[in-house]
This record gives structure tokens, C-alpha cells and sequence, in this order.
């Protein structure tokens, strides 16, 4: 045989096809840092850390503005602009909501207007009526990292961008009269501020991946004990079948017996399977499927509890289901069929933690619309929650449920329903039960 018909042969791909290679890394890679990646307006908003962002802000510009104008006088300083950027940080102090956590659609929107202005706006501001001075250039440069620091990178690129922009523009119409910034002044800070711009990208970015790279490992271990437990549930299930035909010629007696603890060995296995399911799609918060389609809620929420593992009919019996008007909305059928056992499971839970037996109409499920959006209401009569609790349910890790919670439930929920453009929320008291909402755009 002709040695170069046995030889391998390399044909180098296409121009179009390494076009294309290339093109599908690069929208991997935006898709993965900057579409599927939460964009926080403030990283990690405590009530304590929104507290300190207050006081700082409203005690800083008075401060400051003694220091620039009585002990080290700079150029420009202005008493009313001082004030105002104070008035916003006492509004983070007293404005009802603001320190919830985690924050609202509306909280975030403020958060990141407030942040905007007292940051990437008013130090440009005061940078440009400063001639760019020292001062203000290391204040300035200052800014870009306490701003990437403060919140997510890509909010603080956009932020910083848009401030330098409109601070620009505003002062070339209303601004003071003020030393031009020469060429020489202002090449040279050009370089300054640029190295401290790079360098705040850069350690936002790093810090943005290694937060995500930490909750992605923590939920894939999970996901792969979870997925470990099926071994030994299989081997239950098989147990249980060779006992169930092992007695098939005993007496009716013993055979009813062997019966009845097989069927309650497939029960249980039935049930950690389900369970499993459950932790392997919350292992997977951060990298949820994008596939949409259109689901009828009304279906949607009778198939969840058609197939959910009750264990008792009185538990079975506790659930009551109630159409006041079918709606049609986009989203992930897979996902949400694990949103509604996440709220069924945590509302069994909470009946069974109350001090009286569950009764018929104890978790009411209601499904109906108002204008252009729908609702799929649980409300329960268990146990309850107080505010405190009812301001940290969503966030990853947190669990009310101390001994058996893992506490990705309700962020996952958080997280489906938010990718379907809707909201999620409860409202809750201590021994009043608890009612979540999820509000979601009609198809």
C-alpha cells in the first residue's frame, strides 16, 4: 500500500470556520461574564454596609469641604453641591427599604443613581471646576477604585463613563470659571487616570470571578453529592423488588406485610430521588438554561402537584388549588415545575413545624392575572417569619431550616423568576404563616 494513503492528513480549517470558532468563544465568554453573571448595585448589601455607605457620605462632604476650603483651600469648593451629596447619604440612612437585603428592583435602581451621582459625577465635576489639579486628580483616581470596589464592574464601567461624560458636558455649559487644563497638565493625567481606571477594571473583574468561581464550586460539589446518593437508592429499590419476589409463594399475611414495607421502601426511594432533583437543579444556580417557552400557569402548577412525593394523604389533602383565571407567560417549564416544588416543599415544612395538624385549604395555591401581568400565589398557614428573616431568605446559603436547609431554595426560585422578567416576594409574620407572590409578564 502507497505509504502517503496510510499517512494522516492535515487540512487546515477554512477562514470562515476559525471566523466562526473564534465568533462562538467570544459570545461564550460575554455570555458568561457579563449576560448570565448577577450585575450587583452594591456587593454584598448588608444593612450594616449600606449603614456605613450613609454615614460616610452624609459625614464626608461637610468634613471635606472644611478641610478644602478653611485648612488646605483649594480652587473651587461649593457649600450648596457639599450639602446635597450629603442629603443623599442620609437618604440611605432613612429611607424605608433601602437596607433590605436582599434589595428590591426599586432599592437597587436607587442605590445605583445615588452611587453615580456622589461618585463618578461629582468627583468629575469637581475635578474639571478644579483645573485638574493634584487633588483632584489623586481624589479622582481614588474614585475609579472605590467605585469598582462598591459595586459590580460592569455597573461601575457604564457608571464611570457616563459621570466623566455628563460632568464634561455640564461644565462647559454652567460651570465656573475655571483655569483651562492644558495639554501637558492634561496628557499627564490622562496616563495617571488611566492606570487607575485599568487597575480598578482589573481587580473588579478578578474579584467578580473568583466570587462566581467560589459559589460555582460550592454548588457543583453539591451537585455531585447529591448525584452520588442515587448508588446506594438503587440498591434500596432492587432490595426491596427481590424481597417483594422472594415472598410471592408465603402465606397472604406475610406476604402483605413484605408488600406494604416494599411499598413504602419505593416510596422512600421515590421520595430522595425527587430530593436529589431537587439539589442538583439548585447546584446549578448560576449556570440556568436561557431556553424559553410558553407556559400555561394554571397546568404548570397542576402537574407540580400531581407529581409531587407527599408523604401522607393528609399532607396531600392540606393542598387546595384555586384558578381564578388562567394566564400564559415565557419562561422555562423545567425551571419553574422546580420553583413550585421548592414553594410546596417549604410550605409543607413550615405547616408541619406549626403546633396543629394540617387541614384541607392549610396551603392555598391561587393562580390568576391582573392587566399585563400574572400571579401564582402560596399562601400557608405555618410557622411564619418575622422581618429579619423574611430580608435574607433569597440570598444564597441562608436557611431557616438550620438542621437538613441548604439554603439555594429560594435563590433559585429568585433567580428563575427574575430571568423570566417577573418578581418574587413574601409577606410574612410569626405564627401568621406566609404568603409568596411571583409575579410574572403575561405571553
Amino acid at each position: 500500500m502507497n505509504e502517503d494513503l496510510r499517512r494522516p492528513t492535515y487540512t487546515p480549517a477554512p477562514p470562515r470556520a476559525r471566523y466562526e470558532a473564534t465568533a462562538r468563544r467570544v459570545r461564550q465568554w460575554a455570555s458568561t461574564e457579563v449576560r448570565q453573571t448577577l450585575v450587583e448595585p452594591v456587593l454584598h448589601p448588608s444593612t450594616w454596609r449600606i449603614r456605613a455607605l450613609g454615614m460616610t457620605t452624609l459625614a464626608g462632604h461637610p468634613l471635606f469641604y472644611f478641610i478644602w476650603t478653611w485648612w488646605l483651600p483649594q480652587p473651587y469648593e461649593d457649600l450648596v453641591l457639599r450639602l446635597l451629596m450629603s442629603l443623599f447619604g442620609l437618604s440611605l440612612l432613612v429611607i424605608p427599604g433601602l437596607t433590605a437585603s436582599p434589595p428590591s428592583r426599586l432599592a437597587a435602581t436607587t442605590f445605583s443613581l445615588i452611587f453615580w451621582i456622589t461618585l463618578p459625577w461629582f468627583f468629575s465635576w469637581m475635578y474639571f471646576c478644579n483645573s485638574g489639579n493634584p487633588v483632584w486628580l489623586a481624589s479622582l483616581g481614588a474614585m475609579f477604585l472605590i467605585y469598582y470596589h462598591l459595586t459590580d464592574w460592569r455597573l461601575a464601567t457604564v457608571g464611570s463613563v457616563s459621570g466623566l461624560l455628563v460632568a464634561w458636558a455640564m461644565f462647559h455649559v454652567v460651570g465656573p470659571e475655571a483655569q483651562p487644563i492644558t495639554f501637558a497638565l492634561g496628557a499627564a493625567n490622562a496616563v495617571v487616570l488611566t492606570f487607575c481606571w485599568f487597575m480598578a477594571i482589573t481587580l473588579g473583574l478578578s474579584s467578580s470571578n473568583l466570587r462566581r468561581e467560589q459559589l460555582t464550586y460550592t454548588l457543583g460539589t453539591m451537585g455531585i453529592m447529591a448525584h452520588e446518593l442515587r448508588t446506594p437508592l438503587a440498591t434500596m429499590q432492587l432490595i426491596g423488588e427481590a424481597l417483594r419476589n422472594e415472598t410471592r409463594e408465603e402465606g397472604e399475611s406475610g406476604q402483605q406485610r413484605v408488600e406494604m414495607l416494599a411499598q413504602r421502601l419505593t416510596n422512600l426511594v421515590r421520595n430522595m430521588n425527587h430530593q436529589i432533583d431537587m439539589q442538583i437543579t439548585n447546584a446549578r444556580l448560576m449556570r440556568l438554561p436561557r431556553h424559553t417557552e410558553i407556559i400555561s400557569a394554571a397546568a404548570l402548577v397542576d402537574v407540580a402537584i400531581a407529581d409531587y412525593p407527599f408523604r401522607s394523604s393528609r399532607e396531600r389533602d392540606a393542598v387546595v388549588m384555586r384558578v381564578h383565571g388562567d394566564f400564559r407567560f415565557m419562561g422555562s417549564r423545567t425551571l419553574f415545575l422546580q420553583v413550585m416544588d421548592n414553594l410546596t416543599k417549604n410550605a409543607l415544612r413550615s405547616l408541619a413545624a406549626a403546633s396543629t395538624a394540617s387541614r384541607p385549604g392549610d396551603l392555598l395555591i391561587e393562580v390568576g392575572s391582573q392587566g399585563s401581568r400574572g400571579r401564582i400565589v402560596f399562601t400557608d398557614k405555618g410557622v411564619g417569619m418575622d422581618d429579619e428573616l423574611q430580608a435574607r431568605i433569597f440570598q444564597p446559603f441562608f436557611s431557616t431550616d438550620r438542621g437538613t436547609g441548604h439554603g439555594l431554595g429560594l435563590a433559585f426560585c429568585q433567580r428563575v423568576v427574575l430571568g423570566a422578567h417577573g418578581t418574587i416576594r413574601v409577606k410574612s409574620a410569626p405564627l401568621r404563616g406566609a404568603i409568596f407572590t411571583i409575579e410574572l409578564p403575561l405571553a
